[in-house]
């Protein structure tokens, strides 16, 4: 009950502060897996495209959390796993690790997911280079829909170096679905995602 209640106030936290529009184009709002990927200028990025997601989606669609910023408080820990039902990812993962087995771990069990694969915030106009992560799970997952999406705003919402939120219209616009192409390489598939991101700023 205390989740759901906290995710309501959340959701209409988000929405009053932001707005939280979803814009569809190219792809409707769809029960099925998914894999979204979206720029990532803000540790709000997460929370703004959770809101932006009809509630039917939420329900089945986990955000990626980087573990160290994510489980920093008690607050923060208990937000990410019980209101988003995150799944976090160790950014200070050693050699033997496989950064990418939480991911697998959801998307086996049947989750939608979403991620940024530029890895870490970029503070430009574009994303940064898209890390490999995105293209690895497009070749493990051949059946998962993989959705790009550009947060736009959402930056503004909580300027570097401010403690109260600034009210900032946000949306989130998903675009149409990228396939990977049968002997596509790594480096042309992240690239041909990342201008399908970019391709939805100015929609």
């Amino acid at each position: 009950m205390l989740a759901k209640a906290m995710s309501l106030f959340l959701l209409g936290l988000v929405r009053l502060l932001t707005g939280a529009q979803a814009r569809w184009y190219g792809c409707p709002p769809k029960a099925e897996q998914r894999i979204y990927f979206a720029n990532h200028q803000s540790h709000a990025d997460l929370v703004m495209i959770w809101a932006a997601l009809p509630q039917e989606l939420r329900s089945i669609t986990r955000p990626i959390a980087a573990k160290d910023y994510w489980t920093a408080s008690k607050l923060k820990r208990w937000i990410t796993t019980e209101v988003f039902n995150a799944v976090y990812v160790d950014r200070a993962h050693t050699a033997e690790q496989d950064p990418l087995e939480p991911l697998v771990q959801a998307l086996e069990s049947g989750d939608s997911i979403i991620i940024f694969p530029e890895g870490t915030r970029g503070f430009a106009e574009e994303p940064q280079p898209f890390k490999a992560g995105l293209y690895n799970l497009a070749l493990r997952f051949p059946g998962v829909v993989l959705v790009p999406a550009w947060i736009a705003n959402v930056q503004r919402v909580m300027p570097k170096g401010e403690v109260v939120p600034v009210p900032i219209l946000c949306s989130v616009t998903f675009g149409k679905p990228v396939e990977l192409q049968p002997g596509e390489d790594r480096h042309d598939f992240l690239a041909r995602a990342r201008q399908a991101v970019i391709a939805l700023r100015d929609v």
